[in-house]
């Protein structure tokens, strides 16, 4: 049975939904009925689930991470993420979107490249993303480095975006099989935005 729990920390609800070792969902929102609909939401059908109130240490464990990612930090560890019951496509998109790192982007052209697809096939899986911000959609921008969609809305994308700068410079390559993912410095939408106003 998949077990479904929401913490508050500071003024943010987070959120996930596992079973033993394995991620189903993770959320953020602003209230505690927001983080349960994004999670119940990535939930597959006919699968048993229950609302817990107090987290399993695989699911606080969970939490942890959630929020370091949403706070900025360098969050490496990774989980078991279960997508089998998700489209082939959209398994592969997420997989690419996992692999920019911290500090980095990357457009939706440049993960359609690394994945397969076009880039708006690559939004569509971004609209629906059941792992935020673990499989980080928030580091997905348009190829002119305008910050394209997010359901969070733009303003919490920025906000993610301007905590996670480190300072770089460069942009850099990810293989991916025999593909390669090029990613550029947040700095690169901070620096575009900031010209614009």
């Amino acid at each position: 049975m998949i077990g479904v729990y929401t913490k508050n920390i500071g003024s943010t609800w987070f959120g996930v939904a596992c079973e033993e070792q394995r991620v189903f969902g993770t959320a953020f929102a602003v209230s505690d009925e927001e983080a349960l609909r994004c999670l119940l939401s990535g939930i597959p059908f006919n699968v048993p689930f229950q609302v817990f109130q107090a987290p399993s240490a695989f699911a606080e464990n969970v939490l942890t991470s959630v929020k370091n990612i949403y706070d900025g930090k360098d969050a490496t560890q990774g989980f078991a993420l279960a997508m089998e019951h998700l489209p082939a496509y959209t398994r592969r998109v997420l997989e690419v979107t996992s692999l920019i790192p911290t500090g980095y982007v990357a457009s939706y052209g440049s993960i359609a490249k690394a994945a397969g697809g076009g880039p708006r096939a690559v939004g569509n899986v971004m609209a629906r993303n059941p792992f935020a911000p673990i499989v980080p959609c928030h580091r997905v921008v348009s190829s002119d480095f305008t910050l394209g969609g997010y359901g969070g809305g733009l303003s919490v994308k920025l906000d993610f975006l301007v905590r996670e700068k480190r300072g770089y410079t460069s942009p850099r390559q990810i293989p991916v099989d025999n593909k390669k993912l090029q990613v550029f410095p947040v700095e690169f939408v901070l620096g575009k935005l900031e010209r614009e106003q």
